[in-house]
């Protein structure tokens, strides 16, 4: 029918949708459509067959969100990557594709503590059976493998002590006994290390953090060694319906034009904070992969490019110390996430690990006094002596 003959209801519903001509757009474009058209049954068939086939629904693929799956990719030099609404959601969908009910996973004792809630949830509803290794030692590994091991789970610096993992040497007794290994690397970016360059086979990331790097998108990704391994997630995902939004992904993928200058600032400004700390006399212990009496020092040495923007540190004063210097904070903020570029502290045993009991807060080298800081891009000298004030308040 030609265009012509339609009422003007139909045609304010059926715009002409136009394409650029003669140009490229520098930026991805954003498509915020979350169904797409097709001219024949078998093409709109085909395109539920797989995360490469053409745009058809968001929670399928999506333009922009696609691009995003690419760049990220590329950063990790991996195979494929999804993206997901968040962080948590990426994690969920990488665990449960790959966990069933019975089965045997292997994950550090130091983790982010929404992950940890997610293994000892799983480990009530579905018999889940959770071992809790350091991350630097490969034999723990050999000694825990079984015959239903689906998993083993690791981050490259942990949240929020900052430990480093081994992952090269964990991944590797994980691969000869044909278990795969999934990485967060939050909080080293593809800048600071690959999981993938190591042998592990997924690497995950909040891309709310680093990757968008401003406080203002929400989101997350798995990025994959193998085709058949990414497959097998996406199609769980679908299931799972975490599926990214177009504008946190273009939001995100604009944010990572900057990832490079960002990264460097944030580990510098961190590291000058941590050996500062080590000398205040309210403080107990600093924890940063920079400092040289950080347990791990020798191997973030050896595999991470710098020791990130996050640090932590133990007051001698317990939780009330902490909740007194973070509230005493003036150019940082008291407020949950990292990464962004703004500086942002709070005590973990009472936010992001309330939920671990005592016991597995001292298993995992969280204290009452615990603060951690991620450091954003201000000004050194202006972040110390806001920090150095708040001290003054505990």
């Amino acid at each position: 029918m030609e265009r012509t003959e339609l009422d003007d209801a139909t045609r304010s519903v059926h715009p002409p949708v136009s394409e650029p001509e003669g140009s490229t757009p520098l930026g991805a474009p954003l498509h915020l459509d979350h169904q797409f058209a097709f001219a024949t049954a078998e093409a709109l068939a085909g395109a539920f067959n797989g995360p490469d086939a053409a745009p058809l629904y968001g929670r399928y693929s999506n333009p922009t969100v696609r691009s995003l799956e690419h760049a990220l990719a590329d950063l990790e030099r991996g195979a494929a990557a999804t993206a997901y609404a968040s962080g948590m959601g990426a994690i969920n969908a990488v665990i449960t594709a790959l966990v069933g009910s019975g089965d045997h996973v292997i994950t550090q004792r130091a983790l982010y503590g929404g992950t940890h809630a997610l293994f000892t949830d799983l480990e009530k509803r579905w018999g889940v059976q959770v071992d809790r290794v350091s991350g630097d030692d490969p034999e723990e590994v050999w000694a825990l493998l079984r015959p239903n091991t689906r998993l083993l789970y690791l981050e490259t610096i942990a949240n929020p002590t900052t430990r480093v993992s081994d992952v090269p040497a964990l991944a590797a007794v994980a691969r000869e006994a044909g278990v795969p290994t999934a990485v967060d690397n939050t909080f080293a970016t593809p800048l600071l290390f690959r999981p993938l360059d190591h042998g592990a086979d997924i690497a995950l990331h909040s891309t709310s953090k680093y990757l968008g790097g401003h406080g203002d998108a929400i989101g997350g990704a798995a990025v994959f060694a193998d085709r058949g391994l990414h497959r097998r997630v996406w199609e769980h995902g679908v299931e799972l319906g975490a599926c990214a939004s177009p504008f946190n992904a273009w939001l995100t993928l604009r944010g990572l034009r900057t990832l490079a200058l960002r990264v460097p600032r944030h580990s510098a400004n961190a590291a000058a904070i941590a050996r500062r700390l080590a000398d205040h006399p309210a403080v107990r212990s600093v924890a940063h992969p920079d400092l040289p009496d950080h347990p791990d020092r020798d191997r973030a040495s050896r595999l991470l490019a710098s020791g990130g923007g996050v640090l932590s540190f133990d007051l001698r004063g317990g939780r009330a110390a902490g909740a007194a210097f973070t509230e005493a904070l003036q150019v940082a903020s008291l407020a949950p996430s990292l990464g962004d570029v703004k500086t942002l502290a709070m005590a973990p045993a009472s936010t992001s690990h309330h939920r671990l009991t005592a016991a597995e807060l001292e298993a995992a080298s969280i204290t009452e006094g615990t603060v951690r800081i991620a450091v954003g891009i201000e000004d050194p000298d202006d972040l110390w002596a806001d920090i150095e004030r708040a001290l003054a308040a505990v």
